[in-house]
């Protein structure tokens, strides 16, 4: 990817923003508009790739040590980084998301559509099936060595949730369960039934649509 000041000025992130809303940027080009610019020998687009990748890993517990972990990240870039991230929080938490249907967790996760890795997430539920947290549990291709039970319901267990939807993306654009989507989501069902913690559902979710387990009658 070239540098911002390569780029035509309509595919600018900032510039897209005022022709095209914010919701059409994707989380790279959204925080690549935060930032503004890239530091002496990092592109970007790079940067916000760690960006992006520590808040994949911590979630709502960014912190400002966290950013400045982020080598070459600035005072300045960091503080402006941990504003915006606190404000979204602030506006979006007091009104909690209630699952109805599939569809209505698509708002809370399908920013991680665009991702090119398979980012398996746990979606934590209270009893009236409202949404306490969204974590992502592993990176990378879904297998039973990846998503294992232990860590899908460590959190939600923690959380007091009453179930959890677990979800992930397919970089394809293809929602279509693989073999291994449906083994660990097998693997999943029982060991919830154990821990007396209902997997309400299994979501497949790409830019071009989703899959639910439930949906199919698979669960």
């Amino acid at each position: 990817m070239m540098y911002i000041k390569d780029m035509p000025p309509a595919d600018r992130p900032r510039e897209r923003i005022a022709t095209a809303g914010a919701h059409a940027l994707s989380d790279r080009e959204l925080v690549s508009a935060v930032l503004g610019s890239g530091i002496r020998g990092k592109r970007i687009d790079l940067l916000a790739d760690e960006v992006l990748s520590i808040l994949d890993r911590v979630g709502c517990g960014l912190s400002y040590d966290d950013l400045r972990a982020v080598s070459g990240l600035g005072e300045a870039k960091s503080s402006v980084l941990c504003a915006a991230f606190e404000l979204a929080r602030r506006v979006h938490s007091p009104s909690p998301s209630r699952i109805r249907v599939p569809a209505d967790v698509l708002p809370a996760i399908r920013h991680y559509a665009d991702r090119k890795q398979e980012h398996f997430l746990s979606v934590s539920l209270n009893g009236a099936h409202e949404i306490i947290a969204v974590r992502v549990v592993s990176i990378g291709l879904v297998n039973r060595t990846i998503v294992h039970p232990r860590e899908v319901f460590a959190d939600p267990l923690t959380d007091r949730a009453a179930a959890v939807i677990v979800a992930h993306n397919h970089p394809s654009g293809q929602v279509q369960p693989s073999m291994e989507d449906r083994d660990v989501t097998r693997r999943l069902t029982a060991a919830g039934e154990t821990l007396g913690l209902k997997l309400l559902d299994h979501v497949v979710f790409s830019a071009l649509g989703y899959y639910s387990f439930l949906e199919h009658g698979e669960l």
